[in-house]
């Protein structure tokens, strides 16, 4: 995958439809898992995706990384509460999630423009 956050969407879309190709069950099964866990419920999906985003900084996922900070954007998260949620991350996930936030910084800023 690109390290350029736009290269990365637009090569990840294509890299989607050729799973979904190949491996249909499996791709539909992680889509439902997927759409159920994050539908709004007690926790909101925002609350939800800044949860997500802070798992994949702290599991050091870039891909994950990238898609969970468009999918915060999406649901109505500002900048600043993804910066502040990447400070609970650090606090739990160390130096490793430390440095993977620029990976975030970077999306953000891509996508902002």
């Amino acid at each position: 995958m690109s390290e350029n956050p736009k290269d990365f969407f637009r090569e990840f879309k294509k890299a989607a439809t050729k799973m979904n190709k190949l491996m249909p069950d499996a791709v539909g099964a992680f889509g439902n898992l997927f759409s159920n866990t994050m539908a709004e419920g007690t926790i909101s999906l925002k609350h939800k995706e800044l949860i997500a985003l802070g798992i994949a900084v702290a599991i050091q996922c870039e891909p994950c990384i990238r898609l969970h900070t468009q999918k915060c954007l999406n649901a109505g998260a500002t900048k600043e509460e993804i910066i502040e949620a990447l400070g609970v991350t650090i606090m739990m996930g160390g130096g490793p999630a430390y440095t993977h936030i620029p990976v975030v910084i970077e999306t953000l800023e891509a996508l902002q423009q």
